[in-house]
């Protein structure tokens, strides 16, 4: 359900709106109601809807200057008017509003514009969704330590991360391998990466495993074993971290995007 605000100085036209449509079959719940502009500011900010519906012309704030001073909050607008005049028009669509009706309200017209006002919402939801489940490439200059500007120690760590990253890698033994203290590899690291030693290895481990699931063929809890997460469970909450879904899902939308390309 998508959560609609009514924004609406005159109390017969805004319950007529609440009580006239059929909010359940457009598939939106109206959450509040608000008297003018700054009522609708406030509102805005309270209840965090998805969709504004808003008179032009009301007391104190009207309301183009509440879509203004409330821009960037994540919600579609439709504009109610009794006035068919192209400046209310042209500073709507300097707001992004694409939504424009005249009063009367004719509830047909309501229908259609919630229609794509929720399709827009439904896309941009979506990218979102996908945004989040990519997972965040590591500097490139760090993927080749030999020509990356770094110290001995962090030039070692990113090399033997490269080579063993699929094994259990514990900066304490390394640091004993290398005759210096865990501490110090780790301030090293750090200085030279801004990234800690482990959280490093888990995004370039992570890194492979999404090429892995991208390439198919192999079983979810087999990619895990193959860079260095033998536990199942513990590898979900780690890609899932870094991802922002679960490695199943990563595939599923992987393979979705190859076929709707095709």
């Amino acid at each position: 359900m998508y959560r609609v605000l009514l924004v609406e100085d005159e109390d017969i036209i805004r319950r007529g709106l609440l009580l006239s449509v059929d909010w359940l079959k457009a598939g939106c719940i109206v959450v509040g109601e608000a008297v003018d502009g700054e009522d609708g500011l406030r509102k805005i900010e309270e209840l965090t809807p998805d969709i504004v519906i808003t008179d032009v012309r009301m007391p104190y704030l009207d309301g183009l200057g509440m879509l203004a001073q409330s821009r960037g909050r994540g919600y579609e607008a439709i504009i109610l008017s009794g006035y068919d005049e192209f400046s209310y028009a042209k500073k709507a669509i300097s707001l992004d509003v694409v939504e424009y009706l005249l009063k009367p309200v004719d509830f047909d017209a309501l229908y259609e514009a919630l229609s794509r006002i929720k399709e827009r919402l439904r896309q941009r939801d979506e990218l979102r969704r996908r945004e989040r489940s990519r997972v965040e490439p590591l500097p490139e200059e760090l993927l080749e330590p030999a020509s990356a500007s770094v110290g001995k120690y962090t030039g070692k760590l990113l090399r033997r991360i490269r080579s063993d990253y699929a094994v259990r890698l514990s900066l304490r033994e390394l640091g004993e391998e290398y005759g210096v203290s865990e501490a110090y590899l780790h301030k090293c690291f750090k200085q030279d990466t801004n990234y800690t030693f482990n959280d490093f290895l888990n995004r370039y481990r992570i890194i492979q495993a999404a090429e892995l699931l991208r390439e198919g063929g192999r079983k979810v809890y087999e990619i895990g074993a193959c860079v260095g997460f033998p536990d199942y469970k513990y590898f979900a909450i780690v890609f899932k971290k870094y991802a922002g879904c679960s490695p199943g899902k990563f595939r599923a939308q992987y393979e979705e995007e190859n076929i709707t390309e095709e």
